[in-house]
């Protein structure tokens, strides 16, 4: 299977523009049903069938694994199944009659406003690392872009005087994202300072792209900045289970609850989708009740 796996992973990435991310997640699905057919004595593609899938998701629920993480990899194994299929290396059809176990919706985690300002705040910007850290935070809350698309920003994708930058998406989809007068500020000293500081530590910095640098004039990964962000939620004590991801959705819970149109946010957030988008309406409608039952007299 490791061939079939190699190739539908190639696919991915040179024909649906996969993230790195997914891609690893795919291969970590891919691999784990691959364990499970080796357990039970399969060979693939022969042992592949309704009842395979079906006593695999049985497994997986015996193993403890929630709905949503169940649903998510019988996705990753639908579309290794099609694309097979359409590749003529997969005669069995009847896995298309596996159903998604029900997942109901999960409510993103976000910040309230004063919250995501004492997490601005946090950095102490009299050092290079702390210009870097405030820079980040403020653009993640400021553009409400992915984590992925902060990483692959270059300092040329940045216009400080018109207040935009380039951001490369989902599937390559490229959009201009406005930023606010105080990431524009932020973005602005760390540009002329503190990442002239770390491209020192680089050899190859005069042909570094990267606007974001780690201590050895190298572009950030993922990992780094999930790391700075999580250093700054322990410093000031928020929400253990606040991730970068969380000012995004903070980005637009904010947007919302201040009138902003729905259609305007989903072209901010990049959704193609605005389904995707409709969930923080949810979460609009939550923070109403609870304004209602903390200020109505007869609630």
């Amino acid at each position: 299977m490791m061939d079939f796996s190699d190739g539908f992973l190639s696919y991915l990435e040179s024909q649906r523009n996969a993230s790195r991310h997914t891609i690893r997640s795919y291969a970590e699905d891919l691999a784990q049903f691959l364990s499970y057919l080796e357990t039970e004595g399969l060979t693939f593609p022969e042992g592949v069938s309704y009842l395979t899938v079906r006593h695999y998701l049985a497994y997986l629920k015996a193993s403890a694994y929630d709905r949503r993480t169940i649903a998510r990899k019988l996705s990753a194994l639908r579309s290794f199944f099609r694309y097979l299929n359409r590749e003529g290396l997969l005669a069995d059809k009847t896995w298309t009659v596996v159903s998604t176990p029900r997942v109901g919706k999960k409510l993103p985690t976000f910040l309230y406003v004063e919250e995501v300002l004492q997490l601005l705040c946090a950095p102490d910007t009299s050092t290079p690392a702390g210009q870097r850290d405030a820079a980040i935070l403020e653009t993640l809350y400021a553009s409400g872009v992915r984590v992925s698309e902060l990483v692959a920003m270059d300092a040329d994708d940045m216009d400080l005087e018109a207040g935009q930058i380039v951001v490369m998406g989902k599937g390559a989809r490229e959009r201009l994202v406005p930023l606010g007068r105080f990431a524009c500020q932020a973005l602005g000293t760390y540009l002329q300072s503190a990442r002239a500081h770390f491209l020192r530590k680089n050899k190859n910095g005069d042909g570094e792209k990267a606007l974001w640098l780690n201590k050895y004039g190298k572009r950030l990964s993922d990992r780094g900045i999930r790391r700075i962000v999580d250093k700054y939620i322990r410093q000031v004590s928020l929400n253990q289970k606040i991730s970068p991801h969380s000012l995004r959705h903070s980005f637009a819970t904010h947007l919302l609850n201040a009138g902003a149109n729905l259609r305007s946010v989903q072209e901010l957030l990049g959704h193609v989708n605005i389904s995707t988008t409709q969930i923080y309406t949810h979460i609009t409608r939550e923070r109403l009740k609870e304004v209602y039952q903390l200020a109505h007299p007869r609630a």
